[in-house]
């Protein structure tokens, strides 16, 4: 717990959703949804993609203020968190309190340019923010949990986009992200699991131990046969099923590469993960084209 601060990793995003690549994460699965949900021969709604970029700022904001809230208690004993400002002290509870609620405000205003049914839709979302961080307590499945929230936008993207979800289309999707979610947070997970033990809080790193690659190679399976299902419930082209395929040389290499005993690799190839996600985007718009 006393690293010099020149070794200390980023901070995690199961912990934090503060960094950029966190953002990046959120906002990918509803690009991919508002791609899909295109008509053929056409663009993204450009209007969707950015009023859902904003969304996915704001809430990703209010996710990190919300583990903050929770984790200041074990923020203190981990150096690399102990000077975020509720484990310093440097502001209380209740100004977190009123900063939360401008975020979640604007959050809103965001969400109330969509359709009632994706109001509904994506104000059911606010209880999987609130409660995941209370996971790596009780369950070694927090990254699980963190996959149902960070790709809530695979639904509500498509509904934005027609006024309600196609089923066939919008779960493979989301399994897809969830799985997603998994691979990369179970490697990120993997830097702090010295600390974790510690402090004593739970994450797949943890459960999987030795036998993460085979995990992840599973997780990457399914994703990719959750993709495939759903471009051919929406009838996608070529170009869909190239990307698809770059994917899975990508998490294959991604997954062989691996060091899990290396924080520094952990970290690449967790922000390689980025790529991933801009790959489908770009295979959804190609194949609409």
């Amino acid at each position: 717990l006393r690293h010099p601060p020149s070794s200390l990793p980023p901070p995690h995003p199961t912990r934090a959703f503060c960094l950029p690549s966190g953002t990046w994460l959120l906002y990918l699965p509803c690009t991919w949804s508002i791609g899909l949900a295109a008509e053929p021969g056409c663009l993204p709604d450009w209007r969707m993609l950015s009023l859902f970029g904003i969304g996915a700022v704001l809430m990703r904001g209010a996710g990190c203020t919300i583990n903050d809230m929770w984790d200041r208690d074990y923020d203190k004993k981990v150096a690399r968190t102990a000077s975020r400002p509720l484990a310093a002290g440097d502001i209380s509870t209740f100004q977190s309190f009123v900063f939360l609620g401008g975020q979640l405000s604007l959050a809103l205003c965001v969400l109330l340019c969509l359709n009632y049914y994706s109001i509904v839709l994506g104000a059911a979302s606010l209880s999987l923010v609130i409660t995941y961080p209370l996971m790596k307590r009780v369950t070694y499945w927090p990254q699980l949990v963190l996959g149902l929230t960070f790709n809530w936008g695979a639904l509500l993207g498509w509904s934005a986009i027609k006024g309600s979800c196609e089923w066939s289309v919008c779960l493979p999707l989301y399994l897809a992200g969830v799985m997603w979610t998994l691979v990369y947070d179970t490697i990120y997970a993997h830097q702090d699991k010295r600390d974790d033990i510690i402090i004593g809080v739970k994450s797949t790193a943890l459960q999987f131990k030795e036998d993460t690659k085979q995990w992840l190679s599973g997780f990457s399976l399914a994703m990719l046969l959750s993709l495939c299902m759903a471009g051919m419930n929406c009838n996608q082209t070529f170009p869909y099923y190239s990307a698809v395929a770059a994917i899975g040389a990508h998490l294959a290499h991604q997954i062989y590469t691996l060091d899990i005993d290396k924080p520094e690799d952990c970290w690449k190839k967790f922000a390689s993960n980025r790529t991933v996600g801009v790959l489908l985007f770009v295979g959804i718009v190609l194949g609409n084209l």
